[in-house]
């Protein structure tokens, strides 16, 4: 599943693109992609302009302008990744489209080159299209999940209320983190994991960071010092910039950037699947455990916090 770094990648690259165009006609041609809407996106999308593309942890969504008549609490179009989603701007040779919009674009903004690449789109699954409406502009926004477990939904910020600070937000508190973080009993590798206590940090930036930071992935949350926590966060802060830094974390074809290109931080990497092999520290052998039912890998002679 795409984390924090890769969804953030995907918000850059779209941002450009589409703030300021508007919606035209909208088509859903796989209910998944559209899944847990109270009205059908046929019919409410149509009209809305977009002014931004936003991001908490692993949460992407379209900032919505207000507009009469129109709920005031549905003003952002949530796109959650899922395990394989993916944003692709261009079109998309597919025998899989799921659906399809229009969006209309900004006069002004109309004539803005696009660094766009196409026809590096993988074949597999397109869950949602979007093209422009106007001749002068033809444009194909395309929302590919293969495995369909990604969805576009309509709501308000009530959507990710559970949903805590991530550690790249300015309003990413550390210290009170830290303290619900050692409230908890669960291995520190499961609370990491756990998007109502610190969002965006995933299986692979989980590992990274306890093995940047020292920590077994084992040890009891509570039983943690306030001063581990703290590295620990800004462990998983500097790992998650570095991964931006090199367009996230691509294991296969799966995960692209909106220009279908893949990211090269999985070069990178000191522990996560990399089992039997030797760690980068310390030189001893990388293992594999479970925890919580997620794979986990780090090293047992130099993370002994």
């Amino acid at each position: 599943m795409p984390e924090l770094p890769e969804v953030e990648v995907v918000r850059r690259g779209l941002e450009p693109f589409v703030r300021g165009t508007t919606f035209g006609a909208v088509n859903i041609l796989h209910p998944r992609a559209a899944r847990g809407n109270e009205l059908p996106l046929e019919t409410v999308l149509p009209g809305r302009t977009i002014t931004g593309v936003s991001r908490r942890g692993k949460f992407m969504w379209l900032d919505l302008a207000p507009e009469r008549g129109v709920d005031k609490h549905a003003d952002r179009l949530y796109i959650h990744l899922g395990m394989s989603g993916q944003l692709r701007i261009g079109e998309v040779n597919s025998r899989h489209i799921r659906a399809q919009a229009e969006l209309i674009p900004d006069p002004i903004t109309a004539g803005a080159e696009s660094a766009v690449s196409a026809d590096a789109a993988p074949a597999d699954v397109t869950s949602v299209d979007v093209t422009s409406a106007e001749p002068q502009s033809p444009e194909v926004l395309s929302f590919v999940d293969q495995r369909t477990f990604g969805y576009w939904k309509l709501a308000g910020a009530e959507h990710i209320a559970h949903i805590a600070a991530d550690p790249l937000e300015e309003v990413f508190d550390a210290v009170a983190t830290s303290r619900r973080i050692r409230a908890k009993k669960a291995p520190i590798k499961a609370v990491l994991l756990d998007q109502t206590v610190v969002s965006g940090v995933g299986n692979i930036y989980a590992d990274e960071a306890l093995w940047a930071a020292g920590i077994v992935p084992s040890r009891p949350a509570s039983r943690l010092r306030h001063r581990d926590v703290l590295r620990l966060l800004d462990a998983a802060r500097q790992v998650m910039v570095q991964a931006l830094q090199q367009g996230g974390t691509s294991f296969d074809a799966l995960y692209v950037n909106v220009n279908g290109e893949s990211g090269y931080f999985s070069r990178s990497l000191h522990v996560y699947g990399r089992a039997g092999q030797d760690c980068d520290r310390c030189g001893a052998e990388i293992l594999r455990t479970v925890i919580r039912g997620r794979s986990s890998h780090h090293c047992a002679n130099c993370q002994v916090i």
